[in-house]
């Protein structure tokens, strides 16, 4: 059966098996230190979907199974990753069954139960919720509990790739007695449980502080009894990447840094202190541009920004897009930004190779396309002040994105080639702990897009795209009815597009799945630019000489097998 072929891929059929380690007893080695320079704001991936929330989320609160370093899917609370050949997948595709391990325990002592899993659905696919991980659920029917440690999933048709729900570090179990008061709208109001669930990873919160400080200890109902080796997890957030990254490689203060955005000669020079080194992997991290489709004018009433209600005045014709896009050399911002740490791409999904595009078309920089475009599309400048108008209006955008050194540059040079075309540029930068927060009262995140463009990069667990393409459905946007929680993050609509979702929901063979995921990409990309790609990512993050057992992975949660870490003794 052809459908089948997706399920023989990227899948681990022998449990997983992590680094040997010394043996001793659980927290032997005391505290281990993290800064993330983009400091969580709240600890569920359900309420946010910035990266540095559901990382600080996954040394709590764990999936069924995850990404191994290679895109691999191992086991974490299941027994063993389902497929149709040990039964654990039905033969029409439609239903995944899933068996938890024996002797699972909450931190607070209670048995883990199939009810909670399928409560975590209830959860995230409630109407009212805004839940920011929504298309993990996509396809979704019904949920059965078989008895208390097996369920299955039902999805409303053939589902090729049935690792949507409770795999990697963005679909989570959570406990349905903790969060059994916090369903749709009530979600975000859960402070207590939002801040400190009760989870069954390696550490459990003590003290957590918004945008500032994380305090865990050992998980003391782990299932590993040796495990982790660690007492105690001090989670620093805020600062910058310079920061960050001496406090690790320079002083030594700090054992992990994430996210070293930074120049590859800041980082070679941070090294040479010898108290740490970077460490990197690619995967599918892309810095780009989104394009707002709706109006973010505050003229507007509140509730009425950015929503599909309102068009874009500017945005909404591609060819201001396209020559946007034009006028952008990419080979400069991967020189300047990253060195061999990043790639320029016209893609959204740029890996693995199954998935990847061959559109080039956006590499070679083109200002004098870009202004022939603008002039086609009705743009000149009437006054000769140098930035191009049409009926009355100034062709000027507000770009936004968070506050790094790297990012800054790039919104130098990008304001600049878009001047070359005759395009006004007003930059904001905002900090990112609130740019990437979830707070529905903050005019300032990245979902609520109060700019014309913004800029971030953010990828999808695993190798398959299909829950990351089908974001840009059609009414899966934030907005004021879904507490402004939402992965359509520009606003993009397509029937086309749409249907072509489906048809990837239902195609098992792999060299179909590659080709309509191309298709897909390439709408959101090529076809319409409300996607403008600028570089293909490495993850470089930063750890001490003494910490061992660390393993980058690209695929899930960068903290994905802390248990494992341990101190290397001199």
């Amino acid at each position: 059966m052809k459908l089948r072929t997706i399920l023989m891929g990227a899948i681990a059929t022998t449990a997983f098996a992590p680094l040997a380690l010394a043996e001793g007893e659980r927290g032997r080695d005391g505290e281990v230190k993290i800064i993330y320079w983009q400091a969580p704001s709240i600890m569920t991936p359900y309420l946010s979907g910035g990266t540095k929330d559901l990382e600080a989320a996954s040394l709590v609160i764990e999936p069924l199974g995850r990404y191994d370093e290679t895109g691999a899917l191992v086991p974490f609370l299941a027994t063993e990753i389902p497929t149709v050949e040990n039964g654990g997948v039905s033969e029409d595709l439609k239903s995944i069954t899933w068996k938890l391990k024996e002797g699972l325990l909450w931190s607070d002592g209670t048995p883990v139960t199939s009810a909670d899993v399928k409560f975590t659905a209830e959860y995230c696919m409630h109407p009212e919720g805004g839940c920011a991980q929504g298309a993990k659920f996509d396809g979704v029917d019904t949920i059965e509990i078989i008895d208390d440690l097996t369920l299955t999933v039902n999805f409303t048709e053939a589902k090729p790739n049935p690792y949507g729900p409770f795999m990697g570090a963005q679909s989570p179990i959570i406990q349905a007695a903790q969060f059994a008061d916090c369903l749709g709208a009530k979600a975000p109001e859960c402070t207590e449980a939002n801040f400190n669930p009760i989870g069954t990873g390696p550490f459990m919160v003590t003290d957590f502080r918004p945008n500032d400080v994380i305090q865990l200890e050992a998980n003391p109902n782990y299932r590993d009894p040796s495990k982790p080796a660690f007492a105690t997890v001090t989670f620093k957030g805020g600062g910058d990447a310079v920061a960050a990254g001496r406090a690790v490689m320079e002083t030594g203060e700090y054992d992990y840094a994430w996210n070293m955005q930074l120049a590859p000669d800041v980082l070679a020079k941070m090294a040479e202190a010898g108290k740490g080194k970077p460490i990197s992997a690619f995967g599918t991290l892309v810095e780009r541009l989104e394009m707002n489709l709706t109006d973010p004018s505050p003229d507007l009433a509140e509730g009425e920004r950015s929503t599909v209600a309102h068009p874009h005045p500017i945005l909404s014709d591609f060819k201001v897009r396209k020559a946007l896009s034009m006028a952008i050399d990419r080979e400069l911002l991967v020189e300047v930004g990253y060195g061999q740490a990043g790639r320029p791409t016209c893609n959204l999904v740029p890996a693995p190779a199954l998935y990847a595009s061959d559109n080039t078309e956006c590499l070679t920089q083109d200002i004098d396309g870009a202004k022939a475009l603008l002039e086609e599309a009705g743009w000149t400048d009437t006054d000769g002040d140098g930035v191009r108008d049409k009926d009355g209006k100034k062709l000027s955008l507000l770009y936004q994105t968070s506050t790094n050194a790297v990012r800054q540059d790039f919104q130098a040079l990008i304001k600049d080639w878009w001047s070359q075309i005759g395009v006004e540029t007003e930059l904001r930068n905002l900090d990112a702990s609130v740019f990437f927060g979830g707070d529905p009262g903050s005019p300032d995140t990245f979902q609520k897009f109060y700019a014309d463009v913004e800029m971030y990069a953010n990828n999808f667990d695993g190798t398959d795209p299909q829950a990351y393409l089908a974001a840009y459905r059609c009414g899966n946007e934030p907005k004021p009815s879904s507490q402004w929680q939402g992965e359509n993050i520009n606003r993009f609509c397509s029937e086309e597009y749409d249907a072509l979702l489906d048809d990837l929901s239902r195609t098992g063979e792999l060299d179909k799945r590659g080709e309509i995921a191309k298709q897909l990409n390439n709408m959101v990309t090529k076809d319409t630019m409300t996607i403008v790609p600028l570089v293909d990512r490495g993850r470089v993050s930063a750890a001490s000489n003494t910490l061992g057992g660390v393993i980058l992975n690209t695929w899930d949660s960068e903290l994905w097998n802390i248990a494992d870490w341990y101190r290397i003794k001199e």
